[in-house]
C-alpha cells in the first residue's frame, strides 16, 4: 500500500506536534546500532532512524545534509521536520487503528510504506517511511528515507547526456529538462533563444529514440 501526496513545508511550521528532539549524543538505545549505522552510511539516500515518539536514533551523512537544508536542526540539535514528522503519525495511526487485528494482519502491515512528496525552499524531497524492527531498541522505530528528487533527476540527465553521445550544449538543456524546467525558463537560464532550446530537445529525442532502436 502506497500512499502519494504533494505537500508544502510551510504547511506545517507552526504545527504543535512536535516530535522528541534529538541530543548530539545518541540515547543509550541507539549505541547497539553501529554496524547498521556504518551499512547505512554507504547508501546514497539519506537514511533517518527514529522511534514512534519522534526521538531520532541515527541520521546518515545524506540525511544530515537535507534535514539541515530543511531546516530541521534546531542549533546542533537535529529534530524531525515537522513535515516528516506528520508522515510518521500517519503510519503510527494506521498501526495503532489495527491494533485489535489478527497476528498475521498486524505482520503484513508492517510492510505497510508511507511515500510521498514534500516541496521545500528550492528543492523537492521524496519521503519514504516504513517499520524498522530492533531487537536493540525497546520502542517501535520507522525508517525514513529521504531522496532529493532534483538531484536524483541530475544524475539520470549525466547518465544519459554519456550514453546519447549529448554535445556539452545539449547536456545543459537536458539536464534543466530532467529537473522539470520549460523551454522558456532553459532559454533564460542558458541565454539563448527558445527556439534554439526546443531543436536541442528535437535532436535528443532523436538520439535516444536512435540508441533505443539500437538496442532493441
Amino acid at each position: 500500500m502506497h500512499t502519494k501526496s504533494r505537500h508544502s513545508f510551510g504547511l506545517f511550521l507552526s504545527s504543535s506536534e512536535n516530535p522528541v528532539n534529538h541530543v548530539d549524543t545518541l540515547p543509550q538505545t541507539a549505541k547497539p546500532l553501529s554496524l547498521l549505522q556504518s551499512i547505512l552510511e554507504c547508501l546514497g539516500d539519506g537514511i533517518l532512524i527514529a522511534t514512534d515518539q519522534g526521538e531520532v536514533l541515527h541520521a546518515n551523512r545524506y540525511a544530515q545534509q537535507l534535514c539541515c537544508r530543511i531546516g530541521s536542526y534546531v542549533g546542533s540539535t537535529l529534530t524531525l521536520h515537522p513535515a516528516i514528522w506528520r508522515i510518521c503519525q500517519a503510519l503510527i495511526k494506521e498501526r495503532n487503528f489495527i491494533s485489535d487485528c489478527s497476528e498475521e494482519e498486524t505482520a503484513s502491515q508492517r510492510t505497510v510504506i508511507l511515500d510521498e512528496e514534500l516541496h521545500v525552499n528550492e528543492s523537492l524531497i521524496r519521503v519514504r517511511v516504513r517499520w524498522l524492527d530492533l531487537q536493540e531498541v525497546t520502542r517501535p522505530c520507522l525508517l525514513i528515507t529521504l531522496e532529493d528528487q532534483y538531484e536524483s533527476a541530475r544524475y539520470r540527465a549525466i547518465a544519459e547526456a554519456l550514453k546519447y553521445g549529448l554535445t556539452n550544449r545539449e547536456t545543459e538543456v537536458w539536464l534543466l529538462k530532467r529537473i522539470g524546467c520549460t523551454y522558456k525558463q532553459i532559454a533564460a537560464q542558458l541565454h539563448i533563444a527558445e527556439d534554439t532550446v526546443k531543436k536541442h530537445i528535437k535532436n535528443i529525442y532523436a538520439r535516444r529514440e536512435a540508441i533505443e532502436c539500437l538496442s532493441s
